[in-house]
């Protein structure tokens, strides 16, 4: 019997039978040998940043039946793949905690921007808005938009249908959603901005809990959005009461993110706390140039709420710009009861001057004049060539005024207008970022170089979220240190959402698994040209599998839908 076969047979005697404990210079890692040799994967001689937020150390990382088999001392065991990581670093998967990555899926399911950029678990269902559950006449016309645009055919009319789709379809990512509130007001309310009543309420209560019981992890509001931004807080808690306890977790977009942020942080607090609620913020920012100062302000609330027994969090992409829909722009109150009567208030006269005025105020207040409004994805062929250009840039020399263009575009668009909006500072992004109860998120779904999901303009985060948090704020601005940004990836938003299984190097754990090279990893995208990979990531493992190996897509499709079990 070979020396190596002894020492496999050993380990394997040692462990099989429960935990065993091996002292690695000065540190103890519970390790369990699965089977028999060999590996499926070992990853060798890396840097391993564990998501603790604590430490880093040199070890080899063994891979078996998509778990993370044992860690330490690998040199003499024999492997299918034998990935040599001298000199990289070796993390758990990113979570992106804040995804709009679900129907894309079903057009390319190898999600290749935020496979390629870490991510290998997607979090959707995000700002009030989930795929389920589907109903009434305005989902149902959304659908069909859908499938005349992407030749598509999407048929479920619950979160079990999604999820199964989404399981027989396959995915590169995993994929774990919320409920969203907006969507459940749509299908029992409508689109009306009054209070639902009593028998409303039970029904939306009966489709949170639903959701839930089909595998959701909590649920989410876009309090910024029709119709989400008619609900009451009462409503709000009472939804978020239908939730077990166990997956009580709100994540809200708030009702405002500028000039009443501090009011709507409380609000968000206050919901949580009265529905006894885990909460997460969504992309906390201060838009507009007079709301900087409110950083300082939000946080402070923040962490007063924490010290008095909120479990409250908070998630931030890393750039100065948002994404949105361009009609956000335009008041609620214009916006209320669905498309057709929102454009029928856009071409009435004798609203025209008002909706104007609250219009310019706020793309000033937000953007400081409509030279930080892009234009960053239509439907039409006709209209592509806005794609990239701000509105400036657009009417710049011709007698179209600004507003008068977005009314236009917006109606002929059927509403189907996005934009980025540059409305926050350095100095505050930095401030967020750094703080310990904020998460990273992406707030952007998977694109593509290739396809109808190339023909747009998303916004860079698509691509560059989780590169540009380690290449700008780690390596350049130092605003924290690596293992502590890794944490803010990894460990935090699986703890937050409660994916016991993800987010840690640790044995048992899934074999979710990034190995980036700290100096080379860089964001590519940009606003005007944003279908760039990232380069510094050579290899990213989902459950075992190899998704990208020496920087390119395997065609490995092995995420799964994460359901929650009450």
């Amino acid at each position: 019997m070979s020396k190596k076969f002894s020492r496999r047979e050993f380990l394997h005697r040692g462990a099989i039978l429960g935990a065993a404990h091996t002292v690695l210079g000065g540190l103890t890692f519970s390790s369990i040998r699965y089977g028999g040799p060999p590996f499926d994967i070992v990853i060798r001689n890396g840097a391993l940043i564990d998501g603790s937020g604590t430490i880093e150390y040199v070890r080899d990382l063994g891979i078996k039946d998509g778990k993370i088999a044992l860690i330490g001392d690998l040199n003499a065991e024999d492997a299918d793949i034998s990935i040599d990581a001298t000199g990289l670093k070796v993390t758990p998967g990113f979570v992106d905690i804040h995804s709009h990555t679900d129907v894309e899926l079903f057009l390319n399911p190898k999600a290749e921007s935020k496979i390629r950029q870490g991510v290998t678990t997607e979090v959707v269902g995000n700002d009030g808005d989930s795929w389920a559950p589907v109903g009434g006449p305005e989902l149902q016309k959304e659908l069909q938009e859908f499938k005349e645009y992407y030749d598509r055919d999407l048929s479920w009319r619950d979160f079990r249908g999604f999820f199964d789709a989404l399981e027989k379809n396959k995915t590169a990512v995993n994929v774990a959603s919320l409920v969203g509130l907006g969507t459940v007001r749509k299908i029992v309310v409508g689109l009306e901005n009054r209070p639902a009543s009593q028998e409303e309420l039970a029904a939306m209560e009966r489709e949170v809990a639903a959701g839930i019981d089909q595998g959701c992890w909590g649920a989410s509001t876009g309090l910024e959005y029709t119709p989400g931004s008619f609900a009451s807080r009462s409503e709000l808690v009472d939804l978020i009461q239908a939730v077990p306890k166990k997956s009580r977790l709100y994540a809200t977009h708030m009702r405002d993110e500028g000039d009443r942020l501090l009011e709507s942080i409380d609000e968000a607090i206050e919901v949580a706390r009265r529905s006894s609620a885990r909460l997460q913020i969504s992309h906390l920012k201060a838009q507009g140039t007079s709301n900087w100062k409110k950083v300082d302000g939000a946080l402070a609330k923040i962490e007063r709420a924490a010290s008095e027994g909120v479990d409250v969090h908070a998630d931030r992409y890393p750039y100065v710009a948002y994404n949105t829909g361009l009609a956000s722009l335009f008041p609620l109150w214009a916006r209320e009861g669905g498309r057709e009567r929102f454009f029928a208030r856009l071409q009435d006269a004798s609203l025209a001057n008002r909706i104007r005025l609250e219009v310019e105020s706020k793309v000033a207040s937000l953007s400081g004049g409509w030279d930080g409004v892009l234009i960053s994805s239509v439907f039409s062929d006709s209209n592509k060539i806005y794609q990239g250009k701000t509105v400036e840039q657009i009417v710049g020399g011709s007698s179209e005024d600004p507003f008068d263009f977005c009314r236009r575009l917006l109606i002929a668009e059927d509403g189907r207008v996005d934009m980025v909006g540059f409305g926050m500072e350095e100095e505050g992004t930095e401030t967020i970022l750094a703080h310990p109860l904020v998460m990273i998120s992406s707030d952007a779904g998977a694109s593509a170089p290739y396809g109808k999901l190339g023909e747009d303009r998303p916004h860079p985060r698509a691509y560059g979220t989780f590169p540009r948090a380690i290449a700008r704020y780690v390596r350049e601005r130092n605003i924290v240190s690596l293992p502590e940004m890794v944490r803010k990836m990894t460990s935090m938003p699986a703890e937050k959402v409660g994916l016991a299984d993800r987010g840690r190097i640790e044995v048992g754990k899934a074999a979710d698994i990034v190995i980036l090279d700290y100096n080379a990893i860089e964001d590519r995208a940009t606003y005007l040209n944003p279908h760039q990979y990232p380069t510094g990531i050579s290899h990213v493992i989902v459950n075992g599998e190899l998704v990208i190996k020496d920087g390119q897509h395997t065609g490995n499709l092995p995420g799964r839908v994460l359901r929650s079990s009450r």
